[in-house]
């Protein structure tokens, strides 16, 4: 093998023995702070179903168990290969992505679009946390006052993202158990309608049920497009894991369990409140967070609606600063402040435009974007023994080929109907995994890889 490194990867450095943590203490935390997001849980009992009741339409148990299932694809198919691969080098996924991408190609992909798409969710973020605080105050969803606190919102994330980070995450350590206690309040005052739920309390129609699959479908592409760039993330956050079972174990509690914990509290909130009678025959209302004035009274309502804005906003910071470290990498001349400021200019143009506000297609474009990115990690992975193959020179055609064909794939709901096919693929962001897993391994078993570089201290590594 040839040494032919850019500096970024032949001065980076595994975190050290001594400083690895255990699960609990870091993988499970972490990414338990990000299911708990009230963005996320908020949005899962509509999961972009057309029914009035949603992903209710045939029941809970139906709805439950695409919770379930896509909680375990999240783990298996986004979390754990990226993470094993982080534990085992101790290194970022700026670094660890070159093998799949090229040591060139690493510089964009994942590196440079990894902060890229944190602009994304900065916006989802400001757009909801802001609009539970205009509530509080008692304005309009898409008022002035709504897009004024957005806007103050996301600038503020990205201020304290690129210089406090480190305050933000100590607070952030805390700030989790706010959603969780508001969830565990909900679900104690609305358990008791749970098994009198009719979808048809919501309005649905049940003369024309949707399938079963269909419903289950939704969920798994909504969750699975929003945990896409956290699965990638794994990298790095499990870069501080000791051993194996740390780095499986914080999956299965942080990623699958606690995203089981959240969908499933979320869904059974709304069947518990229609179940009560709480809201008016024929009414549908899905979110969680707007049903909390009817089941908790208006002065409470409010109260929890302020509190979930404050828990989400180390979120954004974390998203800023995210994006901050992968332009330092890739874009090492410019200024954070600039190309960061860029990114809040584009994340509050869409606040603005309203964009922000439809979570669920954001975060399947998402998925879409970093899904490919999770398969081929996961096959480059498998190929090469379950261990980290090196660096690749340039950009290995294996990984942009199958990112290329997999993003087409998994946004092919917009793509579609602009080229005017109609055509629909089921489960987009999965699709997009499969297709970026299944061709990475073609294209690299016919020899489209580019050669592995020499990285002497890593090898010293393995060797020891």
């Amino acid at each position: 093998m040839e040494t032919n490194l850019p500096d970024y990867v032949a001065s980076s450095k595994p975190v050290p023995k001594d400083a690895r943590m255990p699960w609990f203490k870091s993988t499970a935390q972490t990414y338990a702070g990000i299911m708990l997001w009230f963005v996320f849980w908020q949005d899962i009992p509509s999961s972009g179903a057309s029914s009035a009741a949603g992903v209710l339409a045939n029941g809970l148990g139906v709805a439950i168990l695409g919770v379930i299932i896509a909680a375990f694809i999240c783990h298996f198919a986004c979390y754990l290969a990226p993470g094993l691969m982080g534990m085992k080098t101790g290194r970022s996924l700026a670094v660890v992505g070159t093998s799949t991408y090229g040591v060139k190609g690493g510089f964009l992909m994942p590196g440079f679009f990894m902060g890229v798409l944190q602009f994304g969710w900065l916006a989802v973020n400001s757009y909801f946390s802001a609009l539970l605080v205009a509530q509080f105050l008692g304005s309009d969803q898409g008022s002035t006052i709504h897009m004024v606190i957005a806007i103050i919102w996301a600038i503020l994330a990205v201020v304290v993202g690129l210089k406090g980070i480190a305050y933000v995450a100590k607070v952030a350590t805390y700030l989790p158990l706010i959603p969780l206690v508001i969830l565990l309040v909900l679900i104690a005052k609305t358990i008791g309608g749970v098994g009198s739920f009719e979808p048809s309390q919501m309005g649905a129609v049940p003369e024309a049920p949707a399938s079963s699959l269909s419903l289950i479908l939704l969920i798994i592409a909504y969750t699975v497009g929003f945990f896409a760039t956290a699965g990638a993330a794994g990298v790095d956050i499990a870069s501080s894991n000791g051993t194996c079972k740390d780095v499986h174990m914080g999956g299965l509690v942080g990623v699958a369990g606690v995203t089981i914990f959240t969908g499933a509290l979320s869904l059974l909130i709304v069947a518990g409140t229609y179940g009560s009678g709480l809201v008016e025959g024929g009414q549908s209302i899905l979110n969680p967070t707007q049903l909390m004035e009817t089941i908790m009274g208006t002065g409470t309502g409010k109260v929890f609606m302020l509190l979930l804005a404050v828990a989400a906003f180390p979120p954004a910071c974390f998203s800023s600063f995210i994006a901050a470290e992968s332009f330092k990498n890739t874009l090492p001349k410019v200024n954070p402040f600039v190309s960061c400021g860029i990114g809040a200019v584009c994340a509050i143009g869409l606040v603005l435009s309203g964009k922000a506000g439809d979570a669920v297609g954001v975060f399947v474009f998402i998925g879409a974007s970093f899904g490919p990115i999770c398969g081929a990690m996961t096959a480059d992975y498998l190929l090469s023994g379950k261990q980290w193959p090196g660096p690749r020179s340039g950009f290995n055609p294996a990984g942009w080929i199958s990112w290329a064909v997999g993003f087409v794939v998994g946004a092919w709901g917009t793509l579609g109907p602009m080229l005017g096919v109609d055509f629909t693929i089921p489960c987009p962001p999965v699709a997009a995994i499969i297709v970026g897993f299944v061709l990475y391994m073609i294209l690299a078993k016919a020899g489209l890889t580019s050669r592995v570089l020499s990285m002497p201290e890593a090898e010293a590594e393995a060797a020891a």
